[in-house]
C-alpha cells in the first residue's frame, strides 16, 4: 500500500460520514494516473498553489485601491485568511481539510485588477457579462499555463459556487463559501479602522453585541457559531442570530465602506482604466501578448481580451494604461 493509499485508509477511519473522502472523488474531466504520495485533492492544492494566476493575486486589490502601507489586505491575503477560517472549520467538523483549502485557495484565482470595481467594469463591456467566480473556473480550466489544472470536480464545483445562488455540492465547499464572507466583512473593518475610513463607533452596535466588540471576538464568535451550528448535520450554516447579526454588519459595509467612501475615491479612475482597456485591445488584438494573441482566431477578441485584462495586477493594468493613453515626453538624442 503507497502513502496516498495509506492516507485514503486513515481519512476512512476518522472523517464524519458527511466528509468527501478522496477516494471517492468524482475525479477530473481529463483522467489522469492517481499519484503514490499525494491525494487527489492534496494535488490540486500544490497545482493552486504553484500556479502563476495564484502568484498574482498578491498585487490584486481587496477593497482599497494601491494602498500605502504594508498592512492592508490585498486579495492574496484575503485568501489565505480564508483558507486558514476554512481549514479550523472542516478540522472541526471532521471534514476533509486539503478539499477545503485546496477550494479556499482558488476561489478568487479570476479576479481582477482592482478588486470588484473591476469586475464590475469588465461585466458592462464584456458582452456576455463577467463574474469572478466564472472567470476562477476559466484560469483552472484552460488559461493558467493555456492547458487548464486539470482540478477534481469537488474543487471546481467550490470554486464556482463560492459565491452566487448556488451552493457547493460538497460540504467542505459550503464552509469555504460562508468562511469567504467571515473573512472578508472582518477584515475589511479591520483595514477600514486603520485607513480612518471608519471609526469604531461607527459599527452598528446592535450587531457588536452578538458578534464581539473586537476583530478577534468578532471572527471568533462566528467560526465557533458555525461549527456548533453545524456538526453533525449534512449541510453547513450559521445559527440565526449569528447570521443575522452577520448579515446587518455586511449590508453596514456596503454603505459606509464599499460604496461611496473615501476609501473607493479612485474607483471610478480605476474602472475608466479597465474599459479603456478592454475596448483598445478588442479593437487592436496585434497589442495583447503573443501567446493572447494566439487564441484570438479560435475565440475571439472579446473573450480573449477579458481574459487578459482579468489577470492583470493593478500595477500592470496602470502601466498599460499609461503606455497606451498617456502622452510621452519629447525628447531629442
Amino acid at each position: 500500500m503507497n502513502l496516498r493509499m495509506s492516507y485514503e485508509k486513515m481519512e476512512r477511519e476518522f472523517l464524519s460520514p458527511y466528509a468527501c473522502f478522496s477516494d471517492s472523488s468524482r475525479g477530473r474531466v481529463y483522467p489522469e494516473e492517481p499519484c503514490g504520495v499525494r491525494t487527489i485533492f492534496q494535488r490540486d492544492r500544490d497545482r493552486i498553489i504553484h500556479s502563476k494566476s495564484f502568484r498574482r493575486l498578491k498585487h490584486k486589490t481587496q477593497v482599497f485601491i494601491i494602498p500605502e502601507g504594508d498592512h492592508f489586505r490585498t486579495r492574496l491575503t484575503h485568501t489565505l485568511e480564508v483558507a486558514q477560517i476554512s481549514r479550523t472549520v472542516a478540522r472541526a467538523l471532521r471534514l476533509n481539510e486539503d478539499l477545503t483549502e485546496a477550494i479556499a485557495l482558488g476561489h478568487d484565482l479570476g479576479h481582477t485588477p482592482f478588486g470588484h470595481t473591476g469586475e464590475a467594469a469588465l461585466n458592462e463591456v464584456f458582452p456576455p457579462g463577467f463574474r469572478h467566480n466564472e472567470q476562477s473556473l476559466r484560469v483552472v480550466d484552460e488559461l493558467e499555463g493555456w492547458r487548464g489544472l486539470n482540478l477534481s470536480l469537488e474543487v471546481r464545483d467550490g470554486i464556482l459556487n463560492h459565491t452566487g445562488p448556488r451552493d457547493p455540492y460538497t460540504l467542505e465547499g459550503q464552509i469555504v463559501k460562508i468562511c469567504d464572507r467571515i473573512a472578508y466583512i472582518n477584515h475589511d473593518i479591520d483595514d477600514a479602522l486603520r485607513g480612518g475610513v471608519l471609526k469604531k463607533e461607527d459599527l452598528p452596535r446592535e450587531c457588536l453585541e452578538v458578534l464581539g466588540f473586537s476583530h478577534r471576538e468578532r471572527i471568533n464568535k462566528m467560526v465557533l457559531d458555525l461549527i456548533a451550528n453545524s456538526t453533525g448535520k449534512p449541510f453547513i450554516s450559521l445559527s440565526d442570530e449569528v447570521k443575522s447579526a452577520t448579515d446587518g454588519l455586511r449590508a453596514f459595509m456596503f454603505e459606509k465602506v464599499y460604496v461611496g467612501s473615501e476609501a473607493k475615491r479612485e474607483e471610478e479612475k480605476a474602472r475608466h482604466v479597465v474599459k479603456f482597456l478592454y475596448r483598445f485591445m478588442v479593437e487592436n488584438p496585434k497589442a495583447m501578448p503573443r501567446e493572447y494573441l494566439e487564441r484570438v482566431e479560435a475565440h475571439g477578441p472579446d473573450r480573449v481580451a477579458c481574459d487578459y485584462i482579468a489577470g492583470m495586477t493593478d500595477r500592470y493594468a496602470i502601466s498599460q494604461f499609461t503606455r497606451l493613453f498617456v502622452p510621452r515626453a519629447f525628447t531629442m538624442d
